[in-house]
């Protein structure tokens, strides 16, 4: 192996690996050739060593694990969620038994939103584009026959999260699951929805109390788990460039770093706990750069600004979707090759686990075939490529090493930007981040619009008079009239003197300091529903609606 000798970060990465577990694989190339850990050049300087490094040594630019996919690949974590809550259930059972390692649960807009199913806003919209949870009874069926102490899964919710998570919680403790043992991720991140996606329900402020009493409780009650996923995901498909991404999501994640530190928490307790979720786009190369810099950024401010002393804090943890925002409706079943290189952009990128959008996306929820491709778009990567063998393998190329450079340079001019208006939250208030995102939209499409960017099958290369001839998965109304017969039967079948004392137990906390997810879980077991719940909140903390930014 290629180890240049004399060097503390070299010695200790070295060390590191003799250490590391090594998963059961064959690490030579398809002809035979072995190959090395991870590869590193015959002479440097300190420069080397302060950007980019090795392997699981600080500033991480090469990734936070030594040996990386040589100990274990990343969780194959797909997305999936429709109708009723065992429709899901029997997805989620096909998808572990066809070698997914881990679950990602999607929401319909109503749960998204905060609503029941018989609230006038979820009329049509019940278990459309995800699942439909309003209460604990279908959290429990949507889990019933999968231990939560065998399996990470992540929740994609935010506006309600506490609530949802509320529910995950109890069911977890009915199904006799130690807490402690939970692992999996909360997406969580209110900030971005202000900046990108739109789907809130209370002001910042207030979604940031909520934010910081679930950093608290999981900070002393659920080690593993994963408190929040900063999403730069959402951010890149409002129409963001990589380094807008790069800089809105890293800026959040300082954000929430800040207000752990204001409650009064040790960051060393809570910051490791904090993950990312990251997009995947069609430009190779920038992708690639544009994790490597994230770990850098992060590794930096973590160290030298917040005073973080343990290690774990300043590994950037992430996951990766693939571009929704790149697939076609036309000629769909090329978004199979969009897909997979985009999922080779995030594993050469280092990440922790990953989704790949299957090719009908645009045009319905996943079928179970398409559904099916897109995991084994990954288990080809992980299993047939290569790329799993050795660590940062784009490391030291010139091309990657400046692009990382660029886009870190780039991020550091935005984060200045926004501590000139006075930090995150007033700059979403101010529209400074929703301002930029827009322009850099617009200017994409403009550029689509005239040719000047080439979308294989939409503006090259398109098919006249296509008729699509894949299958294409469609929702009923029968999970809608099912979930309204369901909420229906809860609402008979409860303590209503129980229900009332536990909603008015919430408002009363939102006026205090008492943190709030005791009190949510508890109304979570009384089969307090998800709006109800919601109304409660709303009492003391109100809505946001969003000014015009333009």
């Amino acid at each position: 192996m290629n180890i240049p000798n004399g060097n503390k970060t070299l010695s200790n990465w070295s060390s590191s690996l003799e250490n590391s577990k090594v998963r059961s694989s064959n690490f030579d190339t398809l002809s035979g050739h072995p190959l090395d850990v991870c590869y590193f050049p015959e002479d440097f300087d300190q420069n080397f060593i302060n950007d980019i490094g090795a392997p699981g040594q600080y500033p991480y630019t090469r990734g936070i694990h030594s040996n990386l996919y040589r100990g274990k690949l990343w969780t194959m974590r797909q997305f999936a969620g429709f109708g009723t809550p065992e429709e899901t259930n029997q997805r989620f059972k096909l998808l572990l038994e066809k070698g997914q390692t881990g679950l990602s649960v999607a929401y319909d807009m109503p749960t998204l939103m905060g609503y029941d199913p018989d609230h006038n806003l979820s009329l049509g919209e019940v278990g459309k584009c995800g699942v439909n949870v309003f209460h604990i009874g279908d959290m429990e069926k949507l889990f019933e026959g999968i231990n939560l102490e065998d399996v990470s899964v992540s929740q994609t919710i935010n506006g309600p999260a506490i609530i949802l998570f509320a529910f995950y919680v109890a069911v977890a403790e009915k199904q006799g699951v130690n807490i402690k043992n939970l692992r999996g991720t909360l997406q969580n991140d209110i900030l971005k929805e202000f900046i990108a996606q739109k789907e809130w329900i209370f002001p910042p402020n207030p979604s940031m109390r909520l934010i910081t009493d679930m950093l608290s409780y999981c900070t002393d009650n659920m080690p593993l788990y994963n408190t929040i996923s900063v999403s730069g995901y959402h951010i890149r498909e409002a129409g963001s460039t990589a380094a807008q991404e790069l800089a809105f999501t890293l800026a959040d994640g300082f954000t929430y770093i800040e207000h752990g530190l204001n409650a009064g928490l040790d960051i060393d307790s809570f910051a490791p706990r904090i993950s990312f979720f990251f997009n995947s786009h069609s430009d190779f190369f920038e992708e690639i750069a544009k994790y490597r810099a994230a770990r850098r950024i992060w590794a930096k401010r973590l160290k030298n600004k917040y005073g973080a002393k343990s290690q774990k804090s300043m590994m950037l943890r992430f996951h990766t979707q693939t571009a929704g925002c790149s697939l076609t409706a036309q000629q769909p079943e090329i978004n199979i090759a969009r897909t997979s290189f985009q999922a080779m952009a995030a594993v050469l990128g280092g990440t922790q686990s990953l989704h790949t959008n299957s090719m009908d996306e645009t045009l319905a929820l996943p079928s179970e075939k398409a559904a099916e491709i897109a995991l084994r778009t990954q288990q080809l990567i992980a299993y047939e490529t290569g790329v799993a063998n050795v660590v940062d393998p784009l490391g030291g190329s010139w091309f990657v090493e400046q692009l990382t450079n660029d886009l870190e340079q780039k991020a550091e001019v935005y984060f200045n930007e926004i501590d000139d208006i006075g930090g995150v939250i007033p700059a979403i208030e101010q529209g400074y981040q929703q301002r930029e995102i827009a322009k850099s939209a617009s200017e994409y499409q403009s550029k689509v619009d005239n040719e000047e960017r080439v979308v294989v099958g939409v503006n090259k290369f398109a098919n006249e008079n296509e008729e699509i001839d894949i299958p294409i998965l469609e929702i009923d109304t029968r999970a809608e009239k099912n979930q309204m017969e369901m909420l229906s039967l809860v609402k008979n079948n409860r303590d209503d003197i129980s229900v009332k004392n536990s909603l008015e137990h919430i408002t009363r906390a939102c006026s205090t300091n008492d943190n709030l997810v005791v009190p949510i879980i508890k109304a979570a077991k009384n089969y307090c529903t998800l709006g109800e719940i919601v109304e409660a909140i709303k009492v003391e903390f109100g809505e946001w609606s969003e000014s015009s930014v333009f």
